[in-house]
Parts: structure tokens; sequence; C-alpha cells
């Protein structure tokens, strides 16, 4: 008896292709780890959960980033550069570098904001 393995061979090559293909928003971090951060670099100021302040609000973020197909590699990028923002205002201004070098501590802050 001969067996038709297609099936099965493109349901693994599927299953594989899934699990590398993983968004940023889905992945692991830890959510306290993060918050300390984001909060002891001051992110808090500008930034808040649900709701716009100075900058827009990290669900608006995560949002956008989903929209765009972004990943946290360019949500780290955004950190880490200081490059100019847009305030509502009109205004703009460098935006503050995060306080660490550690890719670990930026990709688990990274995540977490688009988590949400």
């Amino acid at each position: 008896m001969k067996r038709n393995l297609r099936p099965l061979v493109a349901i693994a090559a599927l299953a594989g292709g899934l699990s590398l293909s993983v968004p940023a928003f889905a992945q692991q971090f830890d959510a306290d780890a993060a918050e300390n951060v984001f909060k002891d670099n001051d992110c808090h100021k500008c930034h808040h959960a649900t709701k716009a302040k100075k900058g827009p609000a990290l669900k608006k973020i995560a949002a956008k980033y989903k929209e765009k197909k972004l990943d946290e590699k360019e949500a780290i990028k955004h950190m880490t550069a200081g490059q100019k923002v847009k305030l509502d205002d009109g205004k703009e201004e460098d935006h503050k570098i995060i306080d660490t070098k550690d890719v670990k501590v930026q990709t688990n802050v990274a995540r977490w904001m688009l988590s949400h």
C-alpha cells in the first residue's frame, strides 16, 4: 500500500513557515521589565497606553506598525536614533534616545510597546 505524502509535506512546510513569521507584537516579552525601562526613560511623559499626550498613544503606534508591517527593529531604530518627530501642534523636536545599548532590553521594550 503506497501512501501519498504530499499533504503531510505541505502541512509541515506551512507549519514551519508560520513559526518563522510571527509578528513582533505577538512575540514573548517581559512586560514588567519593559514598563520599568519605559518609565525610567521618561517615555511615559509623552506616551500613554491608550491616550494621546505630547506623542501618540502606544495603541496608535502599535496599530501603525502592524498596518505598515513594521517590526521591533523599526521601533528600536526610532527609540535609539534621536530623529526629529513632529508633534500635534506642528512643532518638531528630537525624540529622546532610550538609555540602554542592550539589544535584548531594547527588543523587549519594542515588543511590549507593539503589543498594545
